[in-house]
């Protein structure tokens, strides 16, 4: 499955730290890349650029115009809009069926969403019915989405890899791990 998310009304003053979370979280829940649309702010593609070159992966990051044309796009090329909204359908209602489409784009609000979106969707999406963080929301459903398996992703070209420990933290260059973890056991 193809997942995409779209992060709408990005403010730069305000918004900065919860759009690098959401793109965080979208990159380590298995999204292949973020739509941006708000207002630009270089820092928050510089983040998440350099955790792709730390941490590995092919996250891409775009900022976009018209968020209603890129939708329209996506939808013309068979993709489904999935807005994730606390006044939409119950996810554990709905997640069967959206696990069935080829192409997803999930839709995050910042500010105040347009009507349109809700028209646009093909799936208006609730984690819950009270409000809460757009992250948590995001990252919820991304793991219902593909059923946990995105937490054992391998993000290939790492600089820096972890090797789970119950005691402390072990990590390592990319390219030490196989010489270290024989060490570990």
């Amino acid at each position: 499955m193809r997942v995409v998310v779209l992060r709408y009304g990005h403010r730069r003053d305000r918004d900065k730290r919860i759009s690098t979370h959401v793109g965080l979280v979208a990159r380590a829940f298995g999204a292949e890349g973020m739509y941006v649309y708000g207002e630009r702010d270089p820092s928050l593609i510089r983040s998440l650029v350099h955790v792709n070159k730390t941490w590995g992966g092919d996250f891409w990051v775009s900022w976009i115009d018209d968020y209603a044309a890129e939708i329209k796009k996506w939808k013309q090329a068979g993709g489904k809009l999935v807005h994730l909204t606390m006044y939409g359908q119950d996810i554990q209602s709905i997640i069967g069926q959206i696990s069935a489409e080829e192409s997803v784009m999930v839709f995050v609000g910042s500010s105040k969403v347009p009507r349109d979106v809700y028209d646009l969707a093909d799936y208006n999406v609730a984690v819950g019915h009270q409000p809460h963080s757009e992250v948590a929301a995001l990252a919820v459903f991304l793991d219902r989405l593909f059923e946990g398996r995105e937490l054992m992703k391998r993000f290939n070209g790492a600089f820096l890899t972890i090797l789970p420990s119950k005691d402390g933290k072990i990590v390592v260059k990319a390219q030490d791990k196989e010489s270290v973890q024989r060490e570990v056991r």
